[in-house]
């Protein structure tokens, strides 16, 4: 379904589609895991480009880069 909708509205997002694809099509241990399989991979992987996304943007040199802001 949802590589269906992001080929009508033009909004191909590759891992996006293997994501679900993989969901749909995977072996039985897959399946096992049911919404960990998602979990897992989707919040690390966000954690993870937080974290770098802020240590790039921190460590440049433009006072307009930094990002966030004020901390506290």
């Amino acid at each position: 379904m949802s590589i269906v909708v992001m080929h009508v509205s033009k909004t191909m997002h590759p891992p996006g589609g293997a994501t679900a694809l993989i969901a749909v099509i995977g072996s039985q241990e897959i399946h096992e895991l049911g919404y960990m399989l998602l979990i897992a991979p989707i919040l690390s992987g966000s954690i993870i480009m937080l974290m770098i996304g802020l240590v790039v943007n921190n460590l440049s040199s433009n006072p307009k880069r930094h990002y966030p802001r004020y901390w506290f």
